[in-house]
């Protein structure tokens, strides 16, 4: 059965319009293939559908031509750890940590920040007979305590609802610099184990990939021995070890029973620093090695679509393309701007701040015969709608979803609903005080600033806030010359409709309004405190 732009059916409807098509065909045959690629710091102008020119990426690009691209999707962190936790549990960050929240990237030490009993995305899936599997970064710690790095690293990815887990333990700028596979270190010798020493000895520590200083910043290692695991790991081909590790994936699980659903989270380590693109993409685009590695990422997922054709399952797949926050002006981003591309668009703001361009995404999703090809939507979504979604694809009981944030978005993947799938939307970004409100098309923020990173400076990596907007060439009505102005009013209030690009606080001009989100925004954090 096609599904048409429906304007006029209730979510309820919708779902049970889904849900009611070709009863005698079986569960199995009609639940789809999912694939999730969720990029690492991708922001909302570093693809062509988004308005990039600097850089080329067709395939991605083919993904919004043949499904739906969004244009007000976000995601609930504009930090990677606790964005991922709020793509994995469907609950916001702040929720986390009993209520404490989770506000920074997962130390090398983290424990396993998701408890094992908590639903996750893969369990949803698994529920109805999904094969499972992580790919790429994980970012959400390992074991139980302070993670010493003995194996087996368990609980991990294996215990939340992944059959098979593949990646970089935490992130491509953060050691350790190995594979894990499940729960063991990929080239794992235990007469060489791995050994975490700290910072401050590099005397001690296991040679990495040596990079130079323009692919920006890489924390140095801090573990000794494990050498041949070390050498397996190499950053320029990441890429292509996790682009081939989601081929044979694919292809295995096709190849044994087409009918058996299966999911895969992909999730990149592109493009987040260092920007090591492997040398067939060196020097190709036109956004230096920041536009590279985002090239290289198109290259992974062209890889990925093209194996659901081969293998005959693309027809009956959903796959969707996002990314974890928004583009961080680091030394790659700002060479990337120096030479025209703009890696946020228009937009205010970078990753880690809760400005929009610290968490407005891309969003991207293809299901040939469900959504429809070319269409574009304005709804506000969120990564944390993931869980919900899941379940409404396999038809699974909603009313369990009661104690989460997440809001079931099928509705308007199928068609273009005139409701509004989410009235409100909790934003979070580094610091806990500049906890934001979206609610309709206001966009409260209780403070000065963005809640992120402040750097200016050349020897500084990571630039944001107002010192950031003078090189980017951003206006807002609060800064000037790059600093907030004495006079500025002590919150921020938004109306994206017509301001997408916050240009203009209009605190002053709309009392209520901030009234309204100051108290409702108070009344959130306070029932998360007594949870």
């Amino acid at each position: 059965m096609k599904y048409i732009s429906i304007t006029t059916l209730k979510i309820g409807l919708l779902s049970m319009l889904f849900y009611s098509c070709d009863s005698s065909t079986s569960v199995a045959q009609e639940l789809p293939n999912i694939v999730l690629i969720n990029a690492d710091d991708l922001g909302y102008g570093d693809l062509g559908c988004y308005g990039a020119t600097k850089v080329k990426t067709p395939n991605i690009d083919k993904l919004a031509q043949e499904g739906k691209r969004f244009t007000d999707a976000h995601s609930a962190s504009a930090v990677c750890t606790p964005s991922r936790y709020a793509l994995m549990t469907g609950q916001y960050p702040i929720r986390a940590n009993n209520g404490k929240g989770i506000w920074g990237p997962a130390p090398i030490t983290s424990e396993l920040i998701i408890d094992t009993k908590q639903v996750t995305i893969a369990d949803v899936l698994k529920n109805k007979g999904y094969a499972t599997a992580v790919l790429g970064k994980w970012h959400l710690g390992f074991g139980t305590g302070e993670n010493d790095w003995k194996q087996p690293l368990s609980p991990g990815p294996n215990d939340l609802g992944f059959d098979y887990y593949y990646g970089v333990p935490i992130v491509n700028s953060a050691p350790p610099y190995v594979y894990v596979e499940n729960t063991s270190i990929v080239g794992s010798d235990p007469n060489d184990p791995l050994i975490y020493i700290g910072k401050g000895k590099p005397n001690e520590v296991t040679p990495i990939t040596p990079i130079p200083k323009e692919a920006s910043q890489r924390t140095t290692n801090r573990f000794k021995g494990a050498v041949k695991a070390h050498k397996l790991y190499n950053d320029y081909t990441v890429g292509t070890v996790l682009a081939e590790k989601a081929v044979n994936w694919i292809t295995d699980k096709t190849t044994k029973n087409k009918k058996d659903p299966f999911f895969l989270y992909m999730a990149t380590t592109h493009i987040h620093h260092p920007f090591t693109p492997g040398k067939n993409f060196q020097g190709k685009s036109d956004a230096e090695l920041y536009g590279d590695f985002i090239q290289e990422l198109d290259w992974m997922v062209g890889e990925i679509i093209s194996t659901l054709k081969k293998q005959g399952v693309s027809d009956n797949t959903l796959v969707i393309f996002t990314s974890d926050n928004g583009a961080m002006l680091n030394l790659g981003g700002r060479n990337a701007i120096k030479a025209g591309h703009k890696i946020n668009g228009d937009l205010l703001g970078f990753k880690f701040g809760v400005w929009e361009g610290g968490h407005r995404i891309p969003f991207i999703a293809k299901w040939p015969g469900k959504i429809e090809a070319g269409t574009t939507s304005n709804q506000l979504i969120c990564n944390v709608d993931m869980l919900a979604t899941f379940k409404a694809i396999t038809n699974q009981n909603s009313k369990e979803l009661d104690d989460t944030d997440s809001k079931n978005i099928l509705p308007t993947l199928l068609g273009n609903p005139i409701e509004p799938i989410r009235e409100e939307l909790i934003l979070a970004p580094r610091k806990e005080g500049h906890l934001s409100l979206r609610k309709g098309k206001w966009m409260y923020i209780p403070a000065q600033g963005s809640g992120g990173f402040k750097g200016s400076k050349p020897n500084h990596h990571a630039w944001g806030g107002a010192p950031a907007t003078a090189f980017v060439g951003s206006k807002n009505s609060d800064i000037e010359n790059g600093e907030i102005k004495k006079d500025a009013p002590l919150v921020q209030l938004y109306n994206l409709d017509d301001d997408k690009n916050q240009t203009t606080n209009v605190f002053n001009q709309y009392p209520e309004v901030v009234k309204t989100m100051e108290t409702k925004l108070k009344e959130i954090v306070n029932s998360n405190k007594q949870q």
